[in-house]
């Protein structure tokens, strides 16, 4: 029996967006609970650096160049991803974009919301397609897409991307029944407000809401959703799907 810090042990696992963030968080603690990890994202440099400095530390990862707005580059990234890790158990639907914050509904661009929706609803749904072989073959994946708590509380100034958040939690629902008689899980995990890069926009008063209005009052840490990503990909969550796991030290409880 594995144990707590090796509940992936012999894993195989693609998370996109993990050359930093929230991604870089996940990747690490998979590859620490014992999974191989593919490391996806389009900052190249960025993500050829964490992927040695965890490779440094003795972890089993390796990095590829993904841009979710191209469907080409998405099979791409997958074809590799699943041949160097020798077949796939679980991928994270991390990748994503803002691009809204700060903008009332009539100041966004139709462009900006086209790219918005391309990458983090189309490409979500692409990258999992493109995964989807692998997947059924192992017997036992899970997906668990990111998506935010924004779409829970109705987050103003921020459209596109709380809209494309809350199609994250429709498509998890649907996929979740669509892939069940594969035995794959499908859930999301609904962050809030953490500090990441990411983030770094957002105003000082939103931040300080946040802080106020959480049961848990401090601020929100990568490390903090981890454990909700971990405990989807491992076997402990093989009779749970569809759900969605809102991470936020209680901002938002449901």
């Amino acid at each position: 029996m594995t144990t707590s810090h090796q509940l992936l042990a012999g894993r195989r696992i693609l998370i996109t967006g993990a050359a930093r963030g929230l991604g870089l968080a996940f990747a690490t603690a998979a590859a620490e609970a014992g999974a191989s990890v593919a490391m996806a994202d389009i900052l190249q440099d960025t993500l050829q650096t964490a992927v040695a400095d965890l490779q440094k530390r003795g972890l089993t990862v390796a990095g590829f160049t993904v841009d979710l707005a191209d469907p080409q580059s998405i099979d791409s990234c997958a074809k590799a991803s699943v041949q160097w890790l020798g077949g796939l158990d679980g991928l994270v639907n991390n990748a994503a974009i803002t691009n809204s914050g700060g903008k009332a509904t009539e100041q966004l661009a139709i462009e900006m919301w086209d790219k918005v929706m391309d990458v983090n609803v189309r490409g979500t749904w692409l990258m999992t397609n493109a995964c989807l072989p692998a997947l059924r073959e192992c017997g036992r994946g899970s997906v668990v897409n990111l998506s935010s708590d924004t779409p829970l509380w109705g987050a103003t100034n921020l459209l596109a991307y709380v809209a494309s958040k809350s199609a994250v939690i429709g498509m998890t629902r649907s996929l979740a029944r669509e892939l069940g008689g594969d035995n794959i899980t499908v859930n999301a995990v609904a962050p809030g407000l953490t500090l990441v890069e990411a983030t770094e926009y957002v105003p000082k008063e939103r931040h300080q809401t946040y802080h106020d209005r959480r049961a848990i009052q401090r601020d929100q840490l990568p490390e903090d959703v981890c454990g909700a990503v971990i405990f989807a990909l491992s076997d402990l969550s093989r009779f749970y799907t569809g759900q969605v796991m809102a991470v936020n030290g209680g901002f938002v409880m449901n």
